[in-house]
């Protein structure tokens, strides 16, 4: 997704032109530049991964030493998920179609995920973080994320939104299943252009995936890799991308905060070195990511001197902490959110 130019952000007390002196400096720097060395190196590398991990599979036969397998597979699929990402912000290359291609191969064939689905869902929470109504990543029947969601969605799911701060990372592992399913239900009702090769990726696939499973493995444990394989891939891609935005600022439906701000103030990085960057696929710079989705990952570390900078020389707050302390913030505010008092006779 092309980075939005300030004259497309509300406007409020005069802040919007900010954004635009931001962007030149970025541009001046040359960090929104693309690098296709760096992603060619960093594709071949993880498809060497996942042909490895598969060949692996098929070496070792029919063997509970396959769950050792199933972990590696699981912190592939992440890096191709990233990959995904990259793509569906046009990091990768100029072209549209190149980036689609990239997208789908990575997304629909390699990890089962409908990259059609992920990319609407994913460019409505780029353009509205963390607004209450407006950021799909916010609207999850599982989790409350406001105190209104904690009030409004009935008296059971009040009762267990008090303990989701505890549920949290239970839950993640299954955020891989959830992501099938939602892609099968998009796919199953969406109409476009490419939808006949988004589900022809997508049942590729699906029925690759499962053959093997059930060719190599007899049937206990091919269900246990399974779910050994599923859950730690949900958990992972969970994990990467909890730190985020969790616990930061929340906006009302009509928040009218301009670009800049919105991006910043409901962003978090996260500190770290090249294996925090490379574990968790350059979200770590959260906030740079949010102002500039196109730049490409490895200009993101970067960029973080100059964003930092301007934001400390306009007062702007900039959040950035350790990722153990950003999970112990997100699991304090649902912890808060599930706790809050509910209105008198409600």
């Amino acid at each position: 997704m092309s980075p939005p130019q300030p004259a497309l952000a509300t406007v409020r007390s005069g802040h919007g032109s900010q954004y635009a002196q931001l962007l030149r400096l970025v541009k001046a720097a040359g960090l929104l530049d693309r690098r296709p060395r760096y992603y060619r190196w960093k594709m071949a590398v993880t498809a060497a991964l996942f042909l490895g991990g598969w060949a692996a599979f098929v070496a070792i036969g029919d063997s509970w030493w396959q769950l050792a397998t199933a972990a590696f597979l699981a912190f592939v699929f992440t890096q191709l998920g990233f990959l995904g990402h990259d793509a569906g912000h046009r990091q990768v290359f100029s072209s549209s179609r190149a980036n689609y291609i990239v997208g789908v191969l990575h997304a629909n064939l390699a990890i089962g995920l409908s990259y059609g689905w992920w990319l609407d869902k994913h460019n409505r929470h780029h353009a509205h973080p963390n607004e209450e109504g407006k950021d799909p990543d916010i609207e999850i029947g599982a989790l409350a994320f406001t105190a209104a969601q904690a009030r409004g969605r009935g008296r059971t799911a009040a009762a267990v939104y008090r303990y989701q701060a505890y549920l949290f990372f239970p839950l993640l592992l299954l955020e891989a299943l959830s992501l099938h399913v939602a892609s099968l239900r998009a796919l199953a009702r969406r109409t476009t252009r490419r939808r006949g090769w988004e589900i022809a990726l997508f049942a590729i696939h699906v029925v690759g995936y499962l053959t093997a499973v059930f060719l190599i493995l007899s049937p206990l444990p091919a269900v246990v890799f399974i779910v050994i394989h599923q859950g730690l891939f949900g958990l992972y891609l969970g994990c990467s991308f909890a730190p985020n935005h969790k616990g930061m600022a929340m906006l009302d439906p009509d928040d009218r905060t301009d670009y800049l701000r919105r991006q910043v103030i409901t962003s978090r990085n996260v500190h770290g070195h090249w294996l925090t960057d490379f574990m968790l696929g350059g979200l770590n710079y959260q906030i740079e990511h949010h102002l500039f989705p196109s730049m490409p990952r490895p200009n993101l570390r970067r960029a973080q001197a100059v964003v930092r900078q301007f934001c400390g020389a306009h007062e702007l707050a900039y959040c950035q902490t350790s990722l153990l302390a950003s999970y112990a913030q997100a699991l304090r505010h649902l912890h808060a959110v599930g706790r809050a008092p509910r209105p008198a006779g409600a």
